[in-house]
């Protein structure tokens, strides 16, 4: 159906994406997670957000940089896993500022407390039922009703991918 790779097709799916959730460690063990603004899809899955250095994030990160992002939509699923830095860098919070983000953030561009959270993917994952791939879906899925089967879809590149990245 598409000529795409894999890879580059997560990128377009999590380029269509105005918040994720992040999914950190806790000081337990246990998993944390909170909706985010992506604030930039970058190449190979890498992804950007922004926060406030006293969150309560940044502790968890600091102890724990492994985190799971997931994108979630009507037909368009996606997540990655990777590693998490805090980065301090005026200049791209400059390229990357959204006036929308002054709501946590007064003082704007040059608030002290923010800091951006750059994701680095090791692996990405999606699934997606949009536009064509969805009608195959659907036609997959009522085929295999009547039969009494299970839908290929896991077996359907253009439809469900891992991808190292």
């Amino acid at each position: 159906m598409s000529e795409e790779s894999p890879r580059a097709h997560l990128h377009d799916l999590m380029s269509g994406f105005d918040a994720a959730m992040l999914i950190t460690y806790d000081k337990d063990g246990g998993m944390h997670a909170r909706p985010m603004a992506v604030a930039e899809i970058g190449e190979g899955g890498n992804c950007t957000f922004s926060t406030a250095i006293d969150a309560p994030k940044i502790e968890e990160i600091e102890a724990d940089p492994r985190v799971l992002v997931t994108f979630q939509g009507k037909t368009k699923f996606a997540s990655i896993r990777g590693l998490v830095r805090i980065v301090r860098d005026p200049s791209l919070v400059e390229k990357l500022w959204s006036e929308s983000w002054r709501v946590w953030f007064p003082k704007g561009k040059s608030d002290p407390s923010l800091v951006l959270l750059a994701v680095e993917a090791e692996h990405g994952e999606f699934w997606d039922a949009s536009g064509l791939r969805g009608i195959k879906f659907a036609f997959d899925a009522a085929k295999a009703y009547v039969s009494g089967t299970r839908p290929g879809r896991d077996d359907d590149p253009d439809q469900h991918a891992k991808v190292k990245l």
